[in-house]
């Protein structure tokens, strides 16, 4: 790093794929802000020993994608009211002096993609969220802030599900269970797809009837091509699935808002990157 500039990246593993420099490099753009934004691959055991090292380069923030997101809420000094809910945080801002703040923007930027960009109503709607990982615990309180039907949580271990449903049951009706306990529930008005297995062209294994002739599927992860998620929803008759590129865009957006006090424009954002990956879902 020069120092020259306020140096940012995103942290993963894998990180090669990510979108996140083009990003917010055009927001740097757009609102006028002088900023580096880099990707960084941390080995799966050496996460804080790369924060470490960053922060003491002069690192300003960080952006932390899978696996690390419940680590970096683990090495944080102080927490958002969001990071704190969720168990998990994909924002850390590095102070020098002020040590490591994290903060959650996953829950913001999936509702704003869902309600904003692709004009979806939520109260009293059946939403199943597929995973309880970091990502699903940092979406699981804003959805229920929208005030659902229910929102059940299927995990391949029932017992992760259920902690998270517990974890978040004072926000609204929710329900933990297995992904094999799912045969038999009524369908679904959104099916929102939280695992990390479409990042590994992985498909997951769902029983018959999840979905209606109404029904959004939506997949967190973003790609040039429709994820295995999103076939499956197609082949079921979604009448629509959608990856997660707007949600990546917006969950940016207010982790940049956090680190230098402007949100920039979103729209423009998502447009140019889906010329950029020559993909169209929405």
């Amino acid at each position: 790093m020069t120092g020259a500039t306020d140096q940012y990246a995103v942290i993963g593993h894998p990180v090669a794929h990510s979108l996140s420099p083009r990003i917010h490099r055009a927001f740097a753009a757009q609102t006028g802000q002088a900023l580096e934004y880099i990707a960084i691959e941390a080995p799966l055991d050496g996460f804080a020993a790369v924060v470490s090292r960053f922060r003491e380069a002069g690192g300003r923030g960080l952006n932390v994608t899978v696996p690390f997101k419940e680590e970096a809420w683990r090495l944080a000094d102080a927490l958002g009211e969001a990071a704190r809910a969720a168990g998990a945080a994909n924002t850390l801002t590095l102070d020098a002096a002020e040590g490591i703040r994290g903060d959650n923007t996953d829950g913001v930027g999936l509702l704003t993609d869902l309600t904003a960009n692709l004009g979806l109503a939520l109260t009293g709607r059946r939403i199943l969220l597929l995973g309880a990982g970091g990502a699903a615990r940092g979406v699981a309180g804003p959805l229920l802030d929208q005030a659902p039907e229910l929102l059940l949580v299927a995990n391949r271990g029932a017992e992760r599900a259920t902690r998270l449903a517990a974890d978040f049951s004072a926000r609204g009706p929710i329900r933990g269970t297995a992904l094999d306990a799912l045969a038999g529930e009524p369908p679904f008005d959104l099916i929102v797809n939280a695992t990390a297995a479409s990042l590994s062209g992985s498909a997951i294994d769902l029983p018959e009837g999840l979905i209606c002739e109404g029904t959004v599927a939506y997949d967190m992860v973003y790609a040039d091509v429709a994820t295995p998620f999103m076939q499956w929803a197609t082949s079921c008759g979604a009448v629509r699935a959608v990856d997660g590129l707007g949600m990546l865009v917006e969950q940016a957006a207010e982790s940049f808002r956090i680190w230098r006090g402007v949100r920039p424009q979103t729209p423009p954002v998502i447009a140019d990157l889906r010329t950029f990956l020559g993909a169209a879902y929405a």
